[in-house]
């Protein structure tokens, strides 16, 4: 079953965490999305990065392990990347690489390797060529030694090592970094007409070689009708057990607009496993006489 989880990393408070089983994507890497931003978690803005990075994922044949959202607190945004650095995850992060003093990300992720702060020359050249382009834009000429100029250059100012994302919309590049795990925090910023095909560069860049031919994982379910989720456990544990390339799922509902009450019972996994494993799900679940609703295929 998915559900919403707490979980605690070192060093900071437990935190909201949406988990959902990745597909039976065999020694690909975990891929996770942190979305940093205090707006999110007081309401003022809407994340819209979830679901856009589930889908830029499914596209590719992968599947998002977990997603987090973190304020924007120096100690805390240190404390998440510095444990998802060591854990080998591909892992997005939007939000706050801008130069404003609300902005931590970059520091931050110095701070979490250990790693000072530095002029990347290319980030540099790709924020002073914007600067021009906009001041003509306007009819004006380019001053690099006015304040506002000078600040944002403070993006690119950037983790030691670091490695740039091309940013198709303004030129302003995000950045990555390789953790001691062997994995990678890519960083966008929070605006999604910018970090959407910056993330989407990333995986088809970096990750291709991962990717996963169409249909190669699906989806099967049943709806059940009066029965709680306890009574189902045991049908459950023995399709996964028979079936170890894929998953059960379980999804209740008490008020569906068409359904009512019910449980959206399944299994998911490789295409050519599904099948036996759903026939088996429905064999093992007849002896409960239970009322059933449609079948359903993703």
């Amino acid at each position: 079953m998915e559900t919403a989880t707490s979980a605690t990393l070192p060093g900071i408070a437990p935190t909201l965490v949406f988990a959902m089983t990745a597909s039976d994507v065999s020694a690909a890497p975990a891929f996770g999305l942190i979305v940093i931003g205090d707006e999110i978690l007081s309401g003022r803005r809407q994340d819209k990065h979830l679901s856009k990075v589930i889908a830029l994922l499914a596209e590719r044949g992968l599947a998002l392990a977990w997603a987090q959202y973190v304020g924007d607190d120096p100690a805390r945004i240190t404390a998440t990347l510095r444990h998802v650095l060591a854990s080998g995850d591909v892992v997005f992060s939007t939000g706050g690489i801008g130069a404003t003093p609300d902005d931590h990300t970059r520091q931050c992720a110095a701070a979490a390797l250990g790693v000072p702060l530095t002029p990347h020359p290319e980030a540099t050249a790709l924020i002073e060529q914007r600067g021009r382009e906009a001041a003509a834009e306007k009819g004006q000429a380019y001053d690099p030694a006015r304040a506002d100029n000078r600040q944002r250059l403070q993006m690119g100012v950037l983790p030691e090592g670091a490695a740039l994302i091309p940013n198709p919309y303004n030129r302003i590049p995000g950045f990555s970094c390789r953790g001691p795990g062997g994995g990678a925090v890519y960083f966008v910023p929070g605006f999604p007409v910018m970090a959407w095909p910056m993330l989407a560069w990333a995986l088809d860049t970096h990750y291709a070689h991962w990717f996963q031919r169409p249909g190669a994982w699906r989806e099967r379910s049943l709806i059940v009708f009066g029965a709680g989720e306890a009574l189902l456990t045991p049908v459950m544990e023995r399709v996964e057990a028979a079936h170890p390339r894929v998953k059960v799922f379980s999804l209740p509902s008490v008020d569906h607009p068409e359904w009512g009450a019910h449980i959206d019972l399944g299994v998911k996994g490789a295409a050519e496993a599904v099948d036996a494993a759903f026939a088996d799900l429905k064999a093992w679940l007849a002896p409960f006489k239970l009322k059933t609703g449609p079948e359903l295929a993703r």
